[in-house]
C-alpha cells in the first residue's frame, strides 16, 4: 500500500481537493441548500480515484523516461518496485471507481465522468508535443471545483467557473517552476515545456504572470462572493491575502540561478496556501 501511496504522491491531493472542498460548499452557501455528509464523501472519493488514475497514469506513460532521468529514476515503476502491469491495473480500477462513484452522486456527474477522466489522463501526453502542457493540468486540477459544485446539486455557475480558471493558472505556474529542474533533461529527450521552449529566465516571468492572473482571479471572485447576501466575505478576504502572500513568497524563493528550493516553493508553500485559504472560505460559509 505504502508503494501505491507513494506511485501517487497521495500527499500532493492537497493542492486541488481544497478547491474542491470549496465548491462543494459554495453550492450551500449560495443556494442555501443543506449540507449532505453522504454527497460529501463521495465528492471526495471521486477526487480521490480521479487524481490516483491520473497519476500512476504519467508514471506508467513516462516509465521509460523516468528510468532515464537521474531525479526520477527511484520512482517505483522504473526501480521495479511496482511493475507496469500492476500499475496498469490499478490505473483502470481507479478509473472505474471514478466514474461508479459519480453514478452515486447525481446523473450530471456521471455522463460527465468520462470527459473528465479524459482530460486528467490525456495531460501525460501534452509534453510529448506541446509546451502547453503546464496549461493542460491547470486545466485538469481546475475542474475539481466545477465538479464538487454540480456533485452538490448545483447546474453551472459563473463563481465555481472562475475557481477554476484560478486553480488553472496557480497549478499552471507552480508546474512551470517545477519542470525548471528537467530542463536539460526535458531538451535531451525533446520533451516540452515552458522551461525549454523559452529558457530559464523567461519561464519564471511566465510563471510569474500565472500567478498574478491567478490573483486577480482571486480577488475578483471574492468580490463577487461579497455581493450574495447569504455569503459575508471578510474571511474570504483574509484567505485571499494569504494565498496571494504564499504566491509572492514562492517566487522570491526560486530564482533562475538558483533552484535549491523548488521542492519548497512547490509542495510546502502551494500546499499551506491551498489548506488555509479554503479553511477561511469553508469556515465563512458553513460557520460564520
Amino acid at each position: 500500500m505504502q508503494s501505491y501511496l507513494s506511485l501517487i504522491k497521495f500527499s500532493h491531493t492537497i493542492f486541488a481537493l481544497p478547491f474542491a472542498i470549496i465548491g462543494f460548499c459554495l453550492q450551500i452557501g449560495i443556494h442555501d441548500n443543506e449540507f449532505s455528509l453522504l454527497t460529501f464523501v463521495l465528492m471526495v472519493l471521486c477526487m480521490v480515484f480521479a487524481r490516483s488514475a491520473a497519476m500512476a497514469f504519467n508514471r506508467y506513460i513516462d516509465r521509460d523516461i523516468d528510468l532515464k532521468n537521474e531525479r526520477t529514476k527511484s520512482r517505483e515503476i522504473p526501480a521495479g518496485v511496482i511493475s507496469s502491469k500492476s500499475a496498469l491495473f490499478f490505473i483502470v480500477l481507479c478509473s472505474l471507481l471514478f466514474v461508479t462513484t459519480t453514478y452515486f452522486i447525481n446523473l450530471q456527474c456521471f455522463l460527465l465522468s468520462p470527459l473528465a477522466l479524459f482530460v486528467i489522463l490525456f495531460y501525460s501526453y501534452t509534453k510529448r508535443f506541446t509546451f502547453l502542457c503546464h496549461f493542460v493540468l491547470g486545466m485538469g486540477l481546475g475542474l475539481a471545483p466545477i465538479g464538487a459544485y454540480l456533485a452538490a446539486g448545483g447546474a453551472f455557475d459563473w463563481i465555481p467557473i472562475i475557481y477554476s480558471f484560478v486553480v488553472m493558472f496557480w497549478v499552471a505556474g507552480f508546474d512551470i517552476i517545477y519542470s525548471l529542474q528537467d530542463e536539460d533533461f526535458d531538451k535531451s529527450l525533446n520533451l516540452n515545456s515552458v522551461p525549454v521552449k523559452f529558457g530559464r529566465l523567461k519561464a519564471l516571468k511566465i510563471a510569474r504572470l500565472c500567478h498574478i492572473i491567478c490573483a486577480f482571479l482571486l480577488v475578483l471572485v471574492t468580490f463577487m462572493l461579497s455581493q450574495i447576501e447569504t455569503i459575508f466575505a471578510y474571511l474570504h478576504i483574509l484567505g485571499a491575502l494569504v494565498f496571494i502572500g504564499l504566491l509572492v513568497f514562492q517566487h522570491k524563493l526560486v530564482k533562475a540561478d538558483d533552484l535549491s528550493k523548488v521542492n519548497l516553493a512547490f509542495f510546502t508553500t502551494n500546499g499551506v496556501a491551498s489548506i488555509v485559504y479554503a479553511f477561511f472560505v469553508v469556515y465563512e460559509i458553513l460557520i460564520a
